[in-house]
């Protein structure tokens, strides 16, 4: 039989160049895709951004309760997860339900 895949990369990165710094720990929109700079990344250089994985976040509106494999969005305005697709970017499901006082959620990376 014919392997028809050949894996490349078993670290769930890619590479990124951003047109502005990057702190470690930010989420970043880069076209459909969302991920997470685990180190920081000077402007015009080029490191790894995280597609795989569960991250804890910030949560919009904390008297908003997030329940377990609700779909998460990414506001890259407020910088917050969110369950509003509308001008957001996926950024994958609830893994752990946040409860209306939480501050924060649980998601996986969904790329």
């Amino acid at each position: 039989m014919t392997q028809i895949a050949t894996p490349v990369d078993y670290y769930r990165a890619v590479a990124y160049t951003p047109g502005s710094d990057v702190a470690a720990g930010d989420v970043v929109v880069a076209g459909s895709l969302v991920g997470v700079a685990e180190l920081a990344i000077a402007s015009g250089a080029t490191g790894d951004l995280t597609v795989e994985g569960v991250f804890v976040v910030p949560k919009a509106n904390p008297d908003n309760t997030l329940t377990l494999g609700v779909a998460c969005y990414w506001d890259a305005t407020n910088h917050v997860a969110t369950t509003t697709s509308s001008g957001n970017k996926l950024m994958g499901k609830v893994v752990k339900a946040a409860a209306n006082t939480d501050t924060t959620v649980r998601v996986r990376l969904q790329n």
